[in-house]
């Protein structure tokens, strides 16, 4: 995993897969898509809000966390958080298209 630092709050460290995840979304969205991830995890990634929230367990990729984001909400950003050390462990990102969701080369949904 790669750390990101920032001046203060939590530090996001990205799973490798996320590469592959991201390759999968098209190119115009990556900017928004790192933007919305160090806005809204690096203060209060724990804190639950309209588009964040906590996941039942067991969840995909054994995230805790799921952020809701992008047009339509479309966009879903799964990941932990370890208080202690104050980082935010990004384990997947995917594209949620009506019932389906994308994650890579993975579909989810009925």
């Amino acid at each position: 995993m790669r750390p990101m630092e920032h001046a203060k709050g939590f530090r996001l460290v990205f799973a490798p897969e996320v590469v592959g995840h991201l390759e999968r979304i098209k190119r115009r969205y990556h900017a928004l898509i790192r933007q919305t991830v160090s806005e809204r995890l690096t203060h209060e990634p724990n804190r639950p809000a309209r588009n964040r929230k906590q996941l039942e367990q067991p969840a995909l990729y054994e995230a805790t966390w799921e952020l809701r984001f992008g047009p339509g909400n479309r966009f879903r950003v799964f990941y932990d958080v370890d208080l202690a050390e104050r980082v935010v462990y990004v384990l997947a990102i995917g594209v949620k298209r009506r019932e389906r969701l994308s994650i890579g080369r993975e579909e989810f949904g009925p």
